[in-house]
């Protein structure tokens, strides 16, 4: 029960940071719509989120935590404290180098990841000097994430997850009290970032005290725990942020097309991420201890009944989420967004880029609890050469997509030219979004057939499988036949869209939890994961 009641405190926690989220969005939409502003404030915080993702929850997380499991299994707590320490002192000098070229080099990265920009001299302005704000983020969220492993590592998996709340509470504070004292307003989200990463770190040193391992930052790049971590870390780079690079090549091409592109990505993802969130990174976060404990006793038969069981509530959890935010994606998005500078237009842009990510969302999740397989092990090299294989794929795809969304809309007419028809066309945005789907569920897939190769491949019943996808499928049929067009939900008073959006997550819910019972499917399946559970 150890697992699932981690998870489960792991989820709820970041439940609340994901409410909070929607909060944040819906100021976000509220005060700056979706915008040129808009947009530059997105690529300004996406750039230092993007290396977060690589040197906080992703390369150094999944390097660290398998390595720093290892010493805490010795027993030897003096070896365990002084790699701690060799460790941030090493990972803040990398960060304070890295800070201080993001610092000097903010235009020329602003043109590198969103080169439209440097057509509008005033949003190319704009974005450099909230990159200037926003970058330091980076070294204060990595440390973050560092505090976060050593406590996950302890057992304490609820306060790691809460920390995002702060973000999310600092951004609203930063629009809603002080967006007017800033020209433009936007340049408070900037600043609001760069508190939140203060906060993040401040709240989690007081439970390193108290556990005695507050790290003492002293670099010792000799150090062998810190080798081993480097070793580990250069490849994964990649590997565990391949869907992070793929965001950022979408946002560099939803640059060159129509104002507004970015923003309706981030708001789509934004709600994308809520599900993977709260069960993905969730799993993720909960396995790879685990996985790294069983590994480093020779537990196969364990190591892959852990794996079988997180596939299986991945799956159980991640098709219906997918499917009812598909269904309800614009219902969602009006009752979220549809206020102040956030038009209707925006709804039905947001709404076809929402739909395309959600059907990558199962794939998504599988990707997160087929990586800490390999990352457990210290393998980093197989989901490298993986995530490569898929980046490429979705560069391509990338570029195939939103060609092909033009010749339908144009007609095969561009007489603009090329990038003059992709700016004026609405839409193509989508065909990035459905270029990340196909990208995940073949990234997913071939992480798949590498544990099946090393015979520790999760399996997941067909009877079972069939099962989830049947009641997604009546869950689907039930909220279509009764939910109203987004026409009508745009033309309701926020009172009644957020009464029937709450019925219709219900009735959804409930749906498909009456159809899985009556297959048989018991709350006690998820409880333990053992050989029998996707039986």
């Amino acid at each position: 029960m150890s697992l699932l009641r981690h998870t489960l405190n792991f989820g709820s926690m970041t439940l609340i940071s994901r409410i909070l989220g929607f909060v944040r969005d819906v100021v976000l939409a509220r005060w700056f719509g979706a915008g040129w502003a808009m947009d530059a404030f997105v690529v300004a915080f996406k750039i230092p989120n993007f290396l977060r993702r690589l040197f906080a929850e992703g390369s150094f997380s999944l390097a660290f935590v398998p390595v720093l499991n290892e010493y805490k299994e010795k027993g030897d707590q003096r070896a365990l404290k002084q790699l701690i320490d060799a460790t941030t002192g090493a990972l803040l000098a990398v960060l304070l180098v890295i800070t201080a070229v993001g610092l000097l080099g903010a235009g020329w990265i602003i043109g590198l990841f969103a080169p439209g920009f440097v057509d509008d001299p005033e949003q190319w302005a704009l974005a450099t000097d909230m990159l200037r704000v926003t970058f330091p983020y980076l070294m204060l969220i990595a440390l973050t994430a560092l505090a976060g492993g050593i406590l996950n590592t302890l057992g304490r998996f609820a306060l790691p997850a809460l920390t995002p709340a702060l973000l999310n509470l600092s951004m609203i504070t930063a629009a809603v009290a002080f967006s007017a004292y800033f020209d433009p307003p936007i340049k408070a989200l900037a600043w609001g970032v760069l508190v939140a990463g203060v906060l993040q770190l401040g709240i989690q040193l007081p439970v390193l005290i108290r556990h005695q391992v507050l790290p003492k930052p002293w670099p010792n790049f000799k150090h062998p725990g810190v080798q081993r971590i480097l070793k580990l870390m250069v490849p994964t780079l990649f590997g565990s942020s391949v869907a992070q690079i793929n965001l950022l090549f979408d946002t560099l091409i939803a640059s060159l097309l129509v104002a507004g592109s970015i923003s309706w990505l981030y708001y789509a993802d934004r709600l994308m991420e809520f599900p993977l969130g709260l069960f993905g990174v969730a799993l993720s976060t909960v396995i790879l201890p685990t996985l790294s404990r069983l590994h480093a006793r020779r537990e196969a038969g364990e190591f892959r009944a852990t794996l079988n069981w997180a596939l299986w509530l991945g799956w159980a959890i991640g098709l219906p989420a997918a499917v009812g935010l598909a269904v309800l994606a614009g219902p969602v998005l009006t009752t979220l967004f549809n206020y102040g500078a956030f038009t209707s237009t925006d709804v039905t842009m947001a709404t076809w880029a929402l739909t395309t990510y959600c059907l990558g969302l199962p794939a998504f999740i599988g990707v997160k609890v087929f990586s800490p397989a390999f990352f457990s092990r210290q393998d980093a090299h197989t989901p490298v050469r993986i995530a490569v294989i898929a980046l490429l794929v979705n560069m391509i795809l990338n570029v195939v997509f939103v060609l092909l969304l033009a010749h339908l809309q144009s007609e095969g007419n561009w007489s603009r030219g090329l990038w003059g028809t992709l700016a004026a066309l609405p839409g193509l945005h989508a065909g990035l979004a459905l270029a990340s789907s196909v990208t995940a569920w073949l990234n997913a897939g071939l992480l798949w057939r590498a544990l099946r190769q090393a015979d520790l491949a999760p399996t997941l019943s067909i009877n079972r499988g069939l099962q989830v996808m049947v009641a997604c499928a009546v869950m689907a049929a039930v909220l279509w036949w009764g939910l109203p067009q987004t026409s009508e939900w745009l033309a309701m008073p926020l009172g009644s869209r957020a009464m029937l959006l709450g019925v219709a997550v219900i009735v959804g819910a409930g749906t498909y939890a009456a159809v899985m019972w009556l297959f048989g499917v018991r709350p006690s399946h998820f409880s333990r994961p053992d050989e029998g559970q996707t039986r």
